[in-house]
């Protein structure tokens, strides 16, 4: 038996020694369970937002006035009557009016129930700005179907939590690639040159730095023209978030750049007369790719949350844009809090996002160093 392992010990051996970095990455990143776990969540995030008209019940605008403030109604396979059920369904809602409270209580009338379906016609969309189509993952032939409930104009909030993961995901992505392209230009710069000129960019980005962050993104954000469209603000939005996240990833370049700049291969480069722009954007940037990488996804929270905080104290995102943000200021009120506690239920995703990126971001960063334990 143990002769027989020495050749697939030596043949895993050399399969390392062979390996490019990249293969060693992949290797290391797979083993961190946790960052895989939260890979596949977060794809399975933008894959729902990219395809949000397919998967959403309702269009996240429809008003159901019939239906105000209705609780989360619950996936059956049991009914008291007829057993089992294979196929899910829910039963059908009845409106009263409290005598205490004066406000409308919903009821399950247990002797309608609704089946829920895949791939059932429902309300008319444009999916990528061109294909219109009427057909949704599931939903009910005819009924009501509120997984998440409803808000104060019997809109279904989990078509909006779907849509509202457009805006407040993609923001993120938006925002990094900003602060990436300002990062690695102005820290690479500083970190490559040095003396003088790191000195300036140096001071400057200590200065940004020491504004403090929400009273900045604050005054920012109100001076936005209320008469810009949707997009505008969005951009805008994007724009004011990238304004200091760019510092933290300009300080990290500069690191790298002043730990390897003394490096032999540098200096074969220039002996070879290789200009600025091509020392820092073919020899020095592709030796610590992996390393941005993990930096970026970490950032990625950081620009999810502020535009969350923006768009809940009323200076981010505003209605009619739907965005986790925008649904989260619904629930401000204590007294909808206490009725009304599903809508809260943005705060969930935002949460689960967050985690989500933080177990990415640290399985990139130990991958990041392939050669420290593979």
């Amino acid at each position: 038996m143990i002769r027989q392992s020495q050749p697939a010990v030596a043949s895993s051996a050399e399969k390392l020694y062979v390996a490019s970095q990249w293969q060693l990455i992949r290797w290391k990143f797979l083993k961190h369970k946790l960052a895989v776990a939260a890979l596949i969540v977060l794809t399975m995030f933008y894959l729902t937002v990219v395809f949000a008209e397919i998967i959403s019940p309702y269009d996240p605008r429809k008003e159901h006035l019939d239906h105000i403030y209705v609780p989360p109604q619950k996936i059956r396979f049991f009914d008291q009557k007829d057993g089992l059920q294979l196929r899910p369904f829910v039963y059908a809602l009845t409106s009263t009016i409290d005598e205490v409270t004066l406000g409308i209580k919903y009821e399950e009338d247990q002797s309608i129930r609704h089946p829920i379906r895949l791939f059932v016609r429902g309300d008319p969309y444009t999916l990528l700005g061109g294909l219109e189509g009427t057909i949704h993952l599931f939903g009910t032939s005819d009924g009501t179907l509120f997984l998440f409930g409803t808000d104060k104009l019997g809109r279904d909030l989990l078509s909006r939590i779907i849509f509202g993961g457009r805006i407040s995901l993609t923001i993120g992505l938006v925002g990094v690639f900003l602060s990436l392209l300002l990062g690695i230009i102005i820290g690479g710069v500083s970190g490559y040159l040095g003396d003088t000129v790191d000195t300036l960019i140096q001071r400057g980005i200590e200065f940004i730095r020491s504004i403090p962050t929400l009273p900045l993104w604050m005054a920012l954000s109100a001076a936005l023209p209320p008469y810009w469209s949707t997009v505008q603000i969005y951009f805008g939005i994007v724009v004011i978030l990238s304004l200091i996240q760019w510092t933290y990833l300009a300080r990290a370049v500069r690191g790298k750049f002043i730990a390897l700049r003394e490096e032999d291969f540098v200096a074969a480069a220039v002996m070879h007369g290789a200009s600025t722009y091509r020392v820092i954007f073919r020899h020095l940037l592709p030796s610590f790719y992996s390393y941005i990488i993990a930096i970026l996804t970490l950032s990625l929270p950081r620009m999810i949350l502020a535009e969350t905080a923006l768009s809940f104290i009323g200076l981010g995102m505003q209605p009619p844009a739907i965005s986790w943000g925008v649904l989260l200021k619904e629930s401000q009120s204590i007294r909808v809090m206490a009725n009304s506690p599903w809508l809260l239920i943005p705060g969930v995703f935002v949460v689960i996002s967050i985690l989500a990126f933080n177990f990415l971001g640290d399985g990139m960063r130990d991958a990041a160093d392939p050669y420290a334990a593979v």
